[in-house]
């Protein structure tokens, strides 16, 4: 069996993949903002607030910081009165959307007592339509 530094080392990675992919989208509520991004469209803090539960105002504000910097969002001030700021995905914060759908379909296949009222199986397209 292949140790971890054995494998990284043989095809020349200063580290895994999976464990810098998770440092960027692993924090609490990063998904959450893609998911209500991508596949429900906002783009305002407050809708964030609103709908993304057990968020408070100073993680979200966190959250979106670290995404902007980490390229996955853009951030525009708007200037209305009052000034408003608003949120866009941008080309490599929409790579995820394949990944949202894949963890969205893992529950739906085996927790639908969990996700659903009715308790059974959906598909992606019947719950989110046809975001393919």
């Amino acid at each position: 069996m292949m140790m971890l530094d054995a494998y990284l080392k043989q095809y020349g990675m200063r580290s895994c993949p999976i464990d810098n992919s998770l440092k960027i989208i692993g924090k609490k509520f990063t998904m959450h903002i893609l998911r209500n991004m991508i596949l429900l469209k906002q783009n305002r803090f407050n809708q964030f607030l609103e709908s993304i539960e057990g968020i408070s105002t100073k993680t979200l504000s966190i959250r979106l910081r670290e995404m902007e910097e980490e390229g996955l969002i853009n951030r525009a001030v708007i200037q209305n009165r009052p000034v408003q700021t608003a949120y866009s995905i941008t080309e490599k914060g929409k790579t995820l959307e394949p990944v949202l759908e894949l963890l969205a379909e893992f529950s739906m296949k085996y927790e639908p007592k969990i996700i659903f009222k009715d308790g059974k199986q959906k598909d992606f397209e019947d719950v989110f339509g046809n975001k393919r």
